[in-house]
């Protein structure tokens, strides 16, 4: 246990345990009267949190720590619980005091889970921080008594940004800018949730005696009062002030949600110029109002009547070139493909396996035109981008064709493939993950590219990924895939329930599906946490013919949803195919399935396993016999 002391000028970089589900913190800070300042701490992969602030004895409580002037910088999405940057606190002690002082840090892409900070103790401050494109939200879990000033959130309008999300009592929040979040529900601009009657120490304080004051929010989504409202979390929020906040839209839509009785808030001196919401009058004032940006890059108020709204005009963000080290460069945003060098490359027995091994990160492989046959899986560890010149044909002889280990994104592109010299082996795939937990999320793409005869035997799938593995991106455009004993995208291999999924963004677009008994898609969250992001799922424009439906099978859904938090399917054509099923689990999903014309082809009605009021799904299409 330390007290009085001091780590600075310290990098921790991509040190993260092999195994993805096995949790451990990088800095952990017991004691008292310690800082952590002027350090770097860049790609936790693996569960737990970055720095955690332990409150597990007496002597590490009322500890005045100070954390500040740190780079946290991109922290990819876990896709499970566990992926905070930084935590004060556990529930067990939220009911006790840290006084630790979080200030002036620089949160870069931190997209671990819904909370990027986690508050679980009394008396903090949290002030002068920057979140930049960092999905998720500070959020007040547990604890009372703390303080949320000066902070700046930049959004950009990225998935899922997010500002502060408010609970429990006594809590002041005070003087931040947020803008262009475009999160929502728990991960909103603000929120302010409702709370358990009673609550046990590990669930939901109602939110009491609280000021929400003097804050600039602009061209962000929606700011939510009493959100979570359920059976449980039944405990409006009481006795607290939202004053005098800036609420600016360019397109002048309303911001305002409200989930339950509110009376308890009063509304004061705020001003929109966004739609009424009758509720919150009149203690929101509508009028038009024009923006400029201050000295240090901050919207704010043309009109100096309302000075006193919103934001301090000398509010001053954090530089991000005064965080961190010196000494250590700082990551710029880059795409997975296509920055190396070009390959050129043959065809003929194995010669893409070749240029695969001598490949590097970022490179492109142009086939040129002719047939390519494989003998050995080819494992990819790296980013690479296949690209075809004119006719390029390939077929292989393993049970798969690539395998995605640790480290391996693909984009393939212009190419024809084939299973028909695939071995007769039950559970073939094109392409398939490593069987073992990978520790860096991939990405797969796949472009104007035709895949057949995938039906040696049973359960061929074109992607068939394994537990432990996450996608950040998959997606199929301008494809014709067909004659597939499996699934096109078997994405559904974890099963446990706790909240773990395979894949972040899904999307397939403009494609011909034909003769595939295992459906189009099988895609998975099972379990009642609400601390992640996804899955997302786009399916548009495309035809689905006799998927999940072969003649002398039973048939079975041609797309299988099961938790998908966001999905869109929209303008396909099914013809006699399997039923599309989905099913609703935590979290408001957003599901629209509109505009698809069904030919011979069911589309299931959506079962809710938690919700009991109406659901939120958008079904209009067109049905045919």
């Amino acid at each position: 246990m330390a007290n009085h002391s001091r780590v600075t000028q310290t990098v921790i970089y991509y040190y993260s345990n092999p195994e993805r589900f096995e949790t451990d913190y990088w800095v952990a800070l017991y004691g008292r009267h310690n800082r952590f300042d002027h350090s770097h701490l860049e790609g936790k992969q693996n569960k737990g949190v970055t720095l955690a602030v332990r409150l597990d004895s007496e002597k590490s409580r009322e500890n005045h720590h100070r954390i500040d002037h740190n780079y946290f910088g991109p922290r990819p999405t876990l896709g499970s619980n566990g992926g905070e940057t930084l935590r004060v606190g556990t529930s067990h002690y939220s009911r006790t005091y840290s006084r630790t002082v979080i200030e002036n840090n620089y949160f870069d892409r931190c997209d671990g889970e819904l909370e990027i900070i986690s508050n679980k103790s009394g008396g903090n401050v949290y002030r002068g921080n920057v979140f930049y494109e960092s999905r998720g939200t500070l959020t007040l879990r547990h604890g009372h008594d703390n303080l949320v000033e000066s902070n700046v959130f930049y959004g950009n309008n990225i998935d899922h940004t997010g500002g502060i999300r408010v609970i429990n009592k006594r809590q002041v929040v005070k003087n931040n800018y947020l803008e262009g979040l475009a999160g929502y529900r728990f991960g909103g601009a603000l929120v302010l949730m409702n709370g358990v009657p009673n609550s046990p120490i590990n669930r939901y304080d109602r939110v009491e005696d609280s000021v929400i004051e003097n804050n600039s929010i602009v061209n962000s989504g929606r700011i939510q009062f009493a959100a979570g409202s359920d059976q449980e979390r039944s405990a409006v929020p009481v006795r607290t002030l939202f004053a005098n906040n800036l609420i600016y839209n360019d397109n002048e839509s309303e911001v305002f949600a409200v989930y339950d009785d509110i009376s308890g808030i009063n509304f004061r001196g705020n001003v929109t110029n966004g739609k009424a919401h009758p509720v919150v009058d009149p203690g929101v004032l509508h009028r038009k109002f024009s923006m400029s940006e201050s000295k240090y890059g901050l919207k704010v108020p043309v009109d100096s009547s309302l000075a006193t709204v919103g934001i301090a005009k000398d509010l001053i963000p954090v530089e991000k070139e005064d965080v961190g080290v010196n000494w250590f460069q700082k990551p710029e945003k880059s795409g997975r493909f296509g920055y190396g060098k070009k390959i050129a490359v043959e065809p003929g027995m194995d010669t893409l396996s070749q240029a695969i091994v001598v490949a590097e990160d970022g490179d492109v492989l142009h086939l040129n035109p002719g047939k390519y046959h494989v003998s050995k899986i080819l494992k990819i560890d790296k980013s690479l981008r296949l690209q075809g010149s004119g006719e390029v044909a390939i077929s292989y002889e393993r049970s798969t064709l690539f395998e995605l280990v640790d480290g391996g994104s693909l984009s393939i592109n212009d190419l024809s493939i084939t299973g028909a010299e695939a071995p007769d082996y039950q559970n073939n795939s094109v392409i398939r993950t490593s069987r073992y937990s990978m520790l860096n999320n991939y990405e797969i793409e796949i472009n104007r590219s035709n895949f057949k005869e995938l039906d040696v035997n049973k359960n061929f799938n074109v992607i068939a990924v394994a537990k432990g593995t996450m996608a950040d991106q998959i997606s199929i455009s301008h494809c014709t895939i067909e004659g597939v004993s499996g699934a096109v995208l078997k994405l559904d291999s974890e099963v446990d329930n706790i909240g773990i999924y395979n894949a972040e963004y899904v999307s397939i677009s403009d494609s011909t599906f034909a003769n595939i008994s295992g459906g189009l898609i099988r895609l998975y969250r099972g379990g009642s946490d609400e601390s992640t992001f996804g899955p997302h799922l786009d399916i548009n424009r495309s035809n689905i013919k006799a998927v999940g439906n072969a003649s002398g099978l039973s048939s079975v859904p041609s797309i299988s949803l099961h938790g998908v938090q966001v999905a869109n399917i929209a303008n396909n054509h099914f013809i006699d195919s399997g039923s599309v099923s989905v099913v609703h689990t935590v979290g408001e999903p957003r599901t629209s399935v509109v505009d698809n014309l069904f030919e011979r082809t069911e589309l299931e009605a959506i079962e809710e396993l938690y919700n009991t009021g109406s659901s939120t799904a958008i079904v209009e299409n067109k049905f045919v016999d």
